[in-house]
Formats: structure tokens, sequence, C-alpha cells
């Protein structure tokens, strides 16, 4: 049976390969391609070496801007997001009256599209500071934060779902085997829940990281990258450059691969250093 399975993986696995070789695998050696080239439609580019690879840092200052913001959003976002995430997760695994009521709320902003919500939030936040005489434009601090809360109220449902399930398949003869032999409250989360779920910590970590680092719909509506650039994530310093700056679709390619690989790494990292906890756990 095992031979027989082996013998038909190849055929089984073709459309999935023909799909990921179309949408992915073919396009990114194309952009690959075009970033060492001077071009505004591919019929016409004319190889340039790395001069768009040196002009992304030297011509346009903003994109080691646009990369600091989204690396600091990145970490707040991600640190705050898993631990309401899993805080929720928590308290909503317990046998309480309105649980599941509870469970849908939380989760129901992450079916929300991210344009409406960055109109949503906003209007809250301008809402807020007008109180002040201040707007969403008027310090970049405003924006990041408000970036942040936006983040965490779309995303903290969807991590939360994925945090109860992995609770809940927890084997409840340890969690009792733990009560009955008096362990408190953080000894049992620290040495039998948290490791427990730790492959769901995993992907949950890999999600809300590369959720961060790709952001581009909210951070149109909400800011724009106003004020000066100054909450222009990666995704949108590559958009503007691309299609707003003639001349610099070169450029805005250069910052498209630039970008793939710091996040590709930056993940791969990331589950590298997991999956040893996990190992080690």
């Amino acid at each position: 049976m095992e031979k027989s399975i082996r013998k038909w993986f190849a055929l089984f696995a073709l459309p999935g390969m023909i799909c990921f070789s179309v949408a992915f695998l073919i396009p990114f050696v194309w952009a690959f391609i075009l970033s060492f080239c001077s071009f505004t439609t591919i019929t016409n580019a004319s190889f340039v070496g790395i001069e768009n690879y040196i002009r992304a840092f030297t011509v346009d200052n903003y994109f080691t801007q646009a990369f600091w913001f989204t690396l600091a959003f990145t970490i707040v976002s991600v640190v705050l997001i898993n631990i309401i995430a899993f805080t929720f997760a928590l308290l909503l695994t317990k046998d309480v009256p309105g649980t599941n009521a509870f469970r849908t709320i939380i989760f129901m902003p992450n079916l929300i599209g991210g344009i409406v919500l960055g109109w949503i939030w906003n209007v809250i936040i301008n809402g807020v500071l007008a109180q002040f005489g201040l707007n969403i434009m008027s310090d970049s601090k405003f924006g990041f934060w408000g970036l942040v809360v936006l983040m965490l109220w779309q995303n903290a449902g969807y991590m939360m779902v994925i945090y109860i399930a992995a609770i809940q398949n927890i084997p409840q003869d340890e969690l009792e085997a733990a009560s009955i032999d008096g362990a408190s409250w953080w000894t049992t989360l620290t040495r039998i829940i948290i490791p427990s779920v730790m492959p769901s910590i995993t992907i949950c970590l890999f999600l809300t990281l590369t959720n961060g680092f790709k952001l581009y719909d909210q951070n149109l509506a909400l800011t724009a990258g106003q004020p000066n650039h100054g909450t222009e994530m990666l995704a949108m310093n590559i958009f503007n450059t691309f299609y707003s700056r003639v001349g610099f679709e070169g450029v805005g390619q250069a910052k498209a691969v630039i970008f793939t690989i710091i996040v590709a790494a930056i993940a791969l990292l990331q589950l590298f250093f997991t999956r040893k906890k996990e190992e080690a756990l």
C-alpha cells in the first residue's frame, strides 16, 4: 500500500505545484530579474545592474524610515496580539455562561475588510483627538498607536480561536492531576498549558509577524503614511515608489525583492527558534 501511494504522489502533487509556480514562483523570478533592470513595461526592460538597489537606499531615504517604522510596529503588535489573544483563550475555555457569545463578538472584527477597518478607526481616533485640537496627522505617534490598536482589534479574535482549540486539546487528566497535587495557577500555566500549546504559539507568531510586515490597506485607510511619510510602512512605500514615481519602477521592484527576503528571513528565524522551543518542552 505504501509503495502504491508513493507511485501516485507526484500526480496528486502536480496541481498544487502548478498553482504555486504560476502564482508565486514564476512571478518572483520575473520580479527578481526586473529588479536589475530599468523599465516601464517588461517589454522594454534594459539591464542596469545593481543601480536600482543603490537608489533604493540613497535616492529614496523614506525606504529605511519605513523599514524601522514597520519593524517597531510589528514587534509591538505581535507581542500585544498574542498576549491578549492567549488571555482571552484562557478565560473563554472556562465553563461559564455566555462563552460562545463572547468568542463570536471578539472574532467578528476579523471578518471586516482592512480598508473599512481603517476608515472606522480613523473616525474614532480623530473624534477623540479632536477634543484636544489634534488629529491623527498631527504626530506620527498617533498613527503608530492607531495602527497597533487597529491590528489588535482585527487579529486578536482569530488568534484567540487558534489558542482555544489548542487549550481544549490539552488532556484533562493532566490538569486534574496538577490540581490534586496542589499546583498553583502559575505553575499549571507555565508547566502544562504553555508547553502543550507551543505548536499553536508558533503558528500565531508566524501569522502575526507576517501580517504585521505586509500591512498595506489598513495603513492606507488610517493614515496614508502621513504626516510626511512618518507612518508609511514598507508595503506602502514600495507601492508608492512603483506606481507614483515615473522612472522608479525598477527601484520599486528592487525594494519588493529586499522586502520579500527580509520578511522570509525573519519568519524562518522565528519558526526555527519556536520549533526548537517546542522540542525542548
